[in-house]
């Protein structure tokens, strides 16, 4: 998975303005996010047509807030740029509510 570095919402948006994009948004600190990181290369292994984009949300702080990420694990899906969905909550999350997640796009 590729780590995103710190960038603008506009460097994003540049950055996955083609093709289908998954932001996995996450901290090192955080028990949750620990708990779905072994999972993460499975999913990713199912879901081909999604580039998954690892982004540390201490480094991006403004980014989070730009896209009103306030709680973490969180995910947003992106096609050509665009939000076509977004599991964004503070709960802990399992491989089956990734699954799901990613499913319903």
């Amino acid at each position: 998975m590729e780590k995103l570095p710190k960038m603008t919402k506009d460097q994003l948006l540049e950055k996955i303005k083609d093709g289908r994009y998954m932001l996995f948004f996450s901290a090192t600190w955080c028990p949750d996010c620990a708990f779905i990181k072994p999972s993460m290369p499975a999913i990713e292994a199912e879901y081909p047509d999604f580039k998954f984009l690892s982004v540390d949300r201490d480094e991006n702080i403004d980014l989070a807030v730009d896209l009103n990420v306030l709680g973490i694990p969180s995910f947003i899906a992106y096609n050509n740029g665009e939000e076509i969905g977004r599991f964004v909550n503070k709960d802990r999350k399992t491989k089956q509510q990734v699954e799901e997640f990613v499913n319903s796009l």
